[in-house]
């Protein structure tokens, strides 16, 4: 079992910036890749970001490319750096935990174990 707990989110206006962080405990070694998804109201969870349990290789939704950047610390928190933000990007953000069978870095919600409770991101314009 792996354990995920966000904290980070809140109100921000437009072209202001949040880090989201999720710290992780738990069999955090058998999983290869952690990630970040959002599901804003009335629309379906999708990907935002992942990253490699090494920290090595990271991959990111064209949405959120070039403003977005995904880290880890090596007391198992992963983090969201989220600058430039847009109303759009108004959602509730969770971490996630790959399947550990899943051994490749992947953007799929389905291959996704274990997932934190979520954080409110609200961005005004």
């Amino acid at each position: 079992q792996v354990q995920l707990v966000e904290s980070g989110g809140g109100l921000v206006q437009a072209g202001g910036s949040l880090r989201l962080s999720c710290a992780a405990s738990g069999r955090t070694f058998s999983t290869y890749a952690m990630g970040w998804f959002r599901q804003a109201p009335g629309k379906e969870r999708e990907f935002v970001a992942a990253i490699t349990w090494s920290g090595g290789s990271t991959l990111y939704a064209d949405a959120v490319k070039g403003r977005f950047t995904i880290s880890k610390n090596v007391q198992n928190t992963v983090y969201l750096q989220m600058n430039s933000l847009k109303p759009e990007d108004t959602a509730v953000y969770y971490c996630a935990a790959q399947n550990s069978a899943i051994v490749t870095m992947t953007r799929y919600s389905m291959e996704y174990a274990y997932w934190g409770q979520g954080t409110q991101v609200t961005v005004s314009s």
